[in-house]
């Protein structure tokens, strides 16, 4: 069965991590995976957070920044660059450029806001 599950890609919303956030694909109907596309304004880092039982992959569509993942991975990410995120693996990402960093965030599986948890400190 074939499910037509695409949103309007252009109704961004504020997360908490301190980025916008559109939900391309997520549905009861594909429990496999989830698509969600990123923005990230120039000079912010995004808010340290892991997911349970979930793997992450950061596809980076335009912009620049520096992904820290866990105690020791960092590195400068491009255009085109991926990044795959273990389940319970603390995560931020820093737009080092001078326009909006934009990406696709996939999960597997999809992504429930109950797997999320923040690693900032109140």
């Amino acid at each position: 069965m074939v499910h037509d599950i695409t949103p309007n890609a252009q109704e961004y919303y504020f997360s908490s991590e301190k980025c916008f956030i559109t939900e391309l694909s997520n549905s009861e109907d594909d429990k496999e995976m989830s698509i969600a596309k990123a923005r990230v304004r120039p000079g912010i880092t995004t808010c340290w957070h892991r997911l349970r039982g979930t793997t992450e992959r950061y596809l980076i569509l335009s912009g620049c920044g520096f992904v820290e993942v866990g105690e020791s991975y960092s590195r400068n990410v491009t255009e085109g660059g991926v990044v795959v995120i273990p389940p319970m693996t603390r995560q931020r990402i820093t737009n080092t450029g001078e326009e909006d960093l934009i990406f696709l965030v996939i999960c597997s599986p999809r992504f429930l806001p109950e797997v999320y948890e923040s690693l900032e400190q109140d």
